[in-house]
């Protein structure tokens, strides 16, 4: 899939890493990109190829009329995040769920919405930011550590399901990166620009997955050794 001549849809597209994917998309020439955010004021205007568009990936009604609108679709970015820095036994109900509403539900609700479309327009991509928390959890991020886990194997799920129809499905993992949501935590951060970059190589590409970084990269290593060897060192 070339992003030359492409309608691009991209959630959370009002800041950070959702406006980093709508200023690359375009210099690779997309033709169009709805820009969806639940601030559609807060995009900023003077480009006609932006559509500021409102969307709560929360809410169910405003993705599937979104769809409705946006039928030219034939990348859509699944970006929207949240992180509320919630301990699964002790932290707030509440937030946990939102968690997932937006990472897990959200994303599939997207996912749901847009697969008609992309197969009418001949087939697409999808793709899905997760992270490094796909892989780790740290203490205090259990809920958004779950949820992207969660994410994580809806996107290979997804991809199996949607071959069919020609949709390919890529996963974006990443560690910390400097961008509003990680605002005032002092640790080593990507550079947002570097991230998008390589996402975008990986869809043009065709990959199914993209390692943004080397902390990611050495954590997915990880996976098949002992529980143990993953936290050593972590305190709680």
């Amino acid at each position: 899939m070339e992003l030359r001549n492409a309608t691009v849809l991209v959630t959370g597209a009002n800041r950070g890493l959702g406006a980093e994917f709508v200023r690359q998309v375009l210099e690779r020439g997309a033709t169009k990109v709805y820009a969806a955010t639940r601030r559609p004021d807060a995009i900023a205007g003077g480009d006609p190829r932006i559509v500021p568009t409102y969307l709560d990936v929360t809410d169910d009604a405003t993705v599937v009329d979104v769809a409705a609108m946006a039928t030219d679709v034939d990348v859509l970015v699944n970006n929207a995040g949240v992180a509320t820095m919630q301990n699964l036994v002790t932290g707030d109900l509440d937030a946990i769920r939102l968690e997932f509403a937006t990472h897990f539900w959200g994303t599939l609700s997207t996912t749901r919405a847009f697969a008609p479309t992309l197969a009418r327009n001949g087939g697409g991509v999808i793709l899905n930011v997760l992270s490094i928390g796909s892989f780790q959890v740290f203490p205090g991020n259990g809920a958004y550590a779950a949820a992207k886990a969660a994410e994580w194997q809806l996107t290979n799920s997804t991809r199996l399901e949607l071959a069919a129809q020609g949709t390919h499905v890529l996963g974006l993992h990443l560690s910390a990166t400097d961008t509003d949501m990680l605002d005032g935590v002092d640790v080593p951060k990507n550079d947002p620009a570097d991230v998008i970059r390589l996402a975008l190589d990986g869809l043009e590409s065709g990959l199914d997955e993209v390692l943004a970084d080397a902390d990611t990269r050495a954590v997915k290593e990880l996976l098949a050794q002992p529980p143990a060897a993953m936290y050593a060192g972590v305190k709680s």
